[in-house]
């Protein structure tokens, strides 16, 4: 331990424990630390002391207060900054993850779509910031940190108060603001105040790195690459590497143009460029729908090999993160439909369909597949595959690598090892998993207890497994979420389950979604995005991102809920959950119109399945469309199969709606409300708003504080939007609510 340790540990003692170096760069060290104050890590970043001893302390602190104000779901925020027996420090959230820096280290360029993504997050952080009058001025990979599939930007602001505190007196250190591969020509020269597009175009030196493996221009000393970026025309990123599309590479040359003027304007629209221009083509050459395998067995039963070899080899695709790949709810939609490939595609917007035929006799298994372009429904190759029921893994293995060499995409090696990965070592095993999920997608009781039998059955064979008591612990959610009985029991064995598949791999997909579904019915937002966000990043699937699109919406980040919503509608088009996350984030934001043509859509596209329509009425109700909302709700208060908790909250919403405050009150004579609003953040939003509308204040704002609890924190939507709360927005305590709900909202966006 150096002595310049020693003093740091004892000048910070009272606030932070310095724990161990995280590493250093050209201003600052940085340490993980104990947060004394708050329970929780921190990195604590302390300036170079010879930096520090160029600069005034006051002027320092002074300045990076400024960037305390950035609060965006992509920008890491400042948490605290000070001095201490010389030593100046500024303190943000650790983040467990890698930076790009990091992943750039391990497979020096990335898939064309992930690096865009990755950009389009820190553009919309550069927007954002740069709306509030601040210009990052380090844009680099090291300080763009990757955390459970997400971009934050670090250090925001740190340079500008580096610059501004240090003056003149900066250039006497030796040390320069900014990173001279990613620095823009005017702070190289010194040329004027940096400014957005400043940042822009250093953002374009990261996603040409992330595209070719090196920055546009390199060379043994700064002065170099200084001299090159001065001289040399502006590189192209395609003349590299031809899989990069021309619009991209177009909007690269714009965004590293030599003057500013001849830059984009603004971050938001650099990212829009990047998407409008090169989104559709790079769709368009990278997506795909796996079709329903036909069943062509001799015994019709077999048929749940079949959809289960789908699955698979869907599931196997959503690894790749160069391919769009349709998720299995919207690709088994056209089961017997006898729709043609061309029009499949088009209404997926994709451009390859994978279609076959599946044949189990005995111990035999014959698998025939065909790759075709949909436009001119041209076969590209087609195969068989045929093996014992033993060699299934490798038959789905062989099939899935041969899609992905069809499609000319290359696979990073941490792809290819989780497509050889065997999630089941038995065959036994896996034949009882695949009839598991079938009962599972019944959605009934007798089906999910079938269910739990086969499981426990394949379990028996292999013994621990954590696909296994994954399934176990979605059985277990589904007993008490799917058929709402809205008591603890089932949620606790799903919790024991899910336990046991995380403890044997701590990275499965069905484990992490199944814990994050429990951890947000139990209100937990935080965790429950962080679980279905790592998921969806280890398995893409539209249900994960229509997950996570609810939950930012709760939480009301709705930069968030809308990316989400967004990827939802393109990976599962056909499904419920996929057509309605962008309603439901339309409804948040008081946008009623687009909100009720989407629910429309949905109950258009589900014949009238009793969740949809609950949600269009729902919808209806708030947008005060008095005759639409009656109708629905009607429905699903009358339906056979709706439980009682839907019926009750349909009813009374309905009358409320309707102006009926003796049903109201009846109703809720019967029924232990305020209880049963304590189970479901959905009751107890609405009921507050039946009870606001017949005068309960006390009542009302009892179950907003139930919401709260339950996760529902998008106190703009309270506050500001939903009409039925209006009478409730004058009233202190009601503001004493919302003032809890923005401090819980700041929680789960940390």
């Amino acid at each position: 331990m150096t002595e310049h340790s020693d003093r740091l540990r004892s000048a910070l003692a009272d606030r932070y424990a310095i724990e161990e170096e995280l590493g250093s760069g050209g201003m600052a060290v940085v340490y993980l630390a104990g947060d004394l104050r708050h329970d929780r890590q921190v990195a604590v970043k302390v300036l170079r002391p010879e930096l520090a001893a160029a600069m005034g302390a006051d002027r320092f602190l002074r300045e990076i207060k400024l960037t305390a104000k950035l609060n965006h779901p992509h920008i890491l925020p400042l948490l605290d900054s000070g001095e201490a027996d010389g030593f100046l420090y500024y303190a943000m959230p650790y983040v467990a993850g890698e930076s790009l820096r990091g992943r750039l280290e391990r497979e020096t360029q990335l898939p064309v779509d992930e690096a865009l993504r990755i950009v389009q997050q820190v553009a919309a952080a550069l927007d954002f910031a740069h709306r509030q009058d601040v210009i990052h001025r380090d844009i680099k990979p090291e300080n763009i940190l990757l955390h459970e599939g997400e971009a934050m930007v670090a250090d925001f602001g740190i340079a500008l108060a580096v610059s501004a505190a240090g003056g003149e007196r900066l250039t006497e250190t030796g040390i320069s603001v900014g990173t001279v591969e990613y620095m823009s020509p005017e702070q190289a020269l010194g040329e004027g105040e940096p400014d957005a597009r400043s940042d822009i175009y250093s953002l374009g030196c990261v996603l040409y790195e992330m595209l070719v493996g090196e920055p546009p221009y390199t060379g043994p000393t700064g002065m170099a690459v200084l001299a090159k970026r001065l001289s040399d025309p502006v590189p192209s990123a395609r003349r590299l590497r031809a899989a990069i599309p021309a619009p991209v590479d177009a909007a690269l040359v714009r965004a590293l143009a030599k003057e500013r003027v001849d830059r984009f304007g603004g971050a938001g629209e650099f990212a829009e460029a990047l998407v409008a221009e090169a989104g559709a083509d790079v769709e368009a050459v990278k997506s795909i729908v796996v079709l329903p395998f036909e069943n062509l067995s001799p015994d019709p039963d077999n048929a749940f090999f079949a959809d289960g070899l789908t699955e698979e080899i869907i599931a196997d695709l959503s690894k790749v993160r160069a391919l769009r790949v349709i998720s299995r709810t919207s690709a088994m939609a056209f089961k017997g439909t006898g729709k043609k490939v061309p029009e499949i595609a088009e209404e997926l917007n994709v451009r390859y369909v994978l279609e076959g035929s599946v044949r189990r006799a005995a111990n035999s298994v014959r698998i025939t597949a065909q790759l075709i372009e949909a436009a001119t429904d041209e076969h590209l190759w087609a195969d068989k595959y045929t093996g014992g029921l033993e060699d299934v893994f490798d038959l789905q293995e062989r099939l899935s690598r041969r899609i992905v060499d069809g499609l000319q995409v290359t696979l990073t090696g941490d792809e290819d090892r989780r497509l050889a990965m065997r999630m089941l070592p038995d065959v036994r095993a896996f034949d009882c998993y695949l009839r598991a999920r079938q009962e599972m997608y019944r959605m009934t009781e007798s089906g999910l207890d079938r269910a739990l039998e086969l499981t426990e059955q394949a379990l028996a064979i292999v013994g621990p497994n954590a696909l296994l008591y994954a399934a176990l612990a979605e059985i277990y959610y589904l007993h008490q979420e799917g058929m709402v009985r809205l008591h603890e029991e089932p949620l606790k064995r799903a919790d024991s389950w899910v336990a046991e598949a995380l403890s044997l791999d701590p990275d499965s997909p069905a484990g992490l979604g199944s814990r994050g579904l429990i951890r947000y019915k139990r209100g937990e937002l935080s965790g429950a995005v962080r679980d279905l966000r790592r998921s969806a990043e280890l398995q893409p699937d539209g249900v994960s991102y229509a997950w996570l699109a609810w939950l930012y919406g709760l939480a009301g980040s709705m930069d968030a809920a809308r990316r989400y919503a967004d990827r939802a509608a393109s990976l599962d088009p056909l499904f419920w959950t996929g057509r309605l996350a962008p309603g439901w984030v339309a409804l948040l934001e008081g946008d009623f119109d687009t909100a009720l043509e989407q629910a429309r859509l949905v109950v258009d596209l589900t014949g009238e399945e009793l969740v949809p329509l609950l949600w269009l009425g729902v919808f209806a109700a708030i947008a005060q469309r008095t005759d639409e909302a009656c109708k629905r709700l009607r429905q699903v208060a009358e339906a056979e199969l709706a439980v009682d908790s839907w019926k009750t909250m349909c009813t009374v919403l309905e009358a409320a709606v309707r102006g009926d405050v003796e049903t109201v009150r009846h109703e809720f004579t019967t029924t232990d409300v305020l209880d049963v609003a304590k189970l479901d953040w959905t009751l107890s939003w609405l009921f507050a708003g039946v009870f606001t509308q017949i005068g309960e204040t006390d009542q009302a704002l009892q179950c907003l504080d139930s919401a709260l609890e339950l996760g529902f924190t998008n106190h703009r939507f309270f506050s500001a939007v939903d009409p039925l709360l209006a009478p409730l927005r004058d009233d202190a305590r009601f503001q004493a609510v919302m003032d809890r709900m923005r401090e819980r909202q700041r929680t789960v966006e940390a």
